[in-house]
């Protein structure tokens, strides 16, 4: 694929900000402000209400919510305007993301810019960004119906195609950047090692999101690595049948966003382990040793956000190391060549 720096700087402008995007829904989440706004205007909603009718008009439709009538019956007008604010700049911030990943796009293809092996690939990437935006107000319409939360399935859905999405982004503008290591033809082995860590760390981070979805990350916040007075939860498996344990019980759905978290630690540590011992060149070096810091330092985050009962700060640095994670596995898969291609392009 050609390389063209400015196409590479718009999909890595791009990636950046659905990485942002991905940190301000984490704060909507945690400030329990996504259920404030509860219709979906696409056009109109892009402004915030006008004037005192206004803000009394969205106050009245939140008023008839789960939220309001089950957490915060008798909020005032200015709470409501806190809560409001963030899922406000939630959704204006996806809209924005949309402007400026179509708008160059539309202006690279009409000058021929665009290579036709990245045509199905960009297209791709809006289809999904599209239905990012649906499978939003998707998850939203959960909480607005009987019980004040999302269902905690779709966030993990809306989260994972979040994740989608930059992967893809940021390998664009790997492609569009860089050229593969010519001299790592003797890791094309370790590729393998790569998209099982990547399948890993997806697992852990659909429980992470199972985990925030239930606010299951607020019980069993002290004397860690213990749960009560064992490595597990007492209540590990009273929900019949025994596997939906491991998807609603509060209590298991923690404990096994802790073996994943410890299983992904594991496995990046051998990636790591297994890369160095095959004397990569030096972008590549650099690029196992980062993984090695950043998988230590998203350890730490995660132990930091469960003991300080959530603490909103660490709980969003948390998400922004799972990013900063895959995008160290998409380098390492640009840069690995498949076997038998040492210059292949990904």
């Amino acid at each position: 694929m050609t390389r063209d720096k400015s196409i590479a700087f718009w999909l890595f402008t791009c990636a950046a900000a659905v990485f942002l995007m991905a940190l301000l829904g984490a704060v909507t989440r945690l400030t329990e402000s996504g259920l404030s706004i509860v219709e979906w205007k696409p056009i109109t909603g892009a402004l915030l209400p006008a004037g005192e009718q206004g803000w009394n008009h969205e106050f009245s439709l939140y008023q008839s919510s789960p939220q309001y009538k089950q957490v915060n019956a008798g909020m005032s007008l200015d709470d409501f305007k806190k809560i409001y604010f963030w899922e406000w700049l939630h959704r204006l911030w996806g809209r924005m993301i949309g402007g400026i990943y179509f708008i160059p796009l539309l202006w690279f293809w009409a000058r021929g810019r665009i290579p036709a092996a990245a045509h199905k690939p960009l297209l791709g990437i809006l289809a999904l960004g599209f239905l990012q935006g649906a499978v939003g107000w998707f998850m939203v319409k959960s909480g607005l119906v009987d019980a004040p939360a999302v269902s905690h399935y779709r966030l993990a859905l809306h989260l994972g195609l979040a994740f989608v999405i930059f992967c893809c982004l940021f390998r664009m503008g790997l492609a569009f950047s860089i050229t593969p290591e010519p001299s790592a033809k003797n890791l094309s082995p370790l590729r393998k090692w790569v998209m099982a860590a990547t399948a890993l760390a997806g697992v852990t981070m659909v429980w992470g999101a199972f985990v925030a979805g239930l606010r299951a990350g607020v019980i069993y916040n002290d004397n860690f690595p213990f749960m009560g007075s064992h490595l597990w939860p007492g209540e590990m498996f009273h929900f019949s049948p025994w596997w939906s344990n491991f998807f609603e019980n509060h209590a298991a759905v923690q404990f096994t966003h802790r073996v994943l978290a410890l299983s992904t630690f594991c496995a990046m540590t051998a990636l790591v382990a297994k890369g160095l011992s095959l004397n990569p060149p030096p972008r590549l070096n650099r690029a196992l040793q980062l993984l090695l810091i950043m998988v230590c330092v998203q350890l730490g985050l995660g132990i930091t956000t469960l003991v300080t009962h959530v603490n909103i700060v660490v709980a969003t640095l948390h998400q922004a190391g799972a990013l900063t994670v895959i995008a160290l596995l998409m380098l390492l898969l640009h840069d690995i060549p498949k076997k038998g291609d040492a210059h292949a392009v990904h």
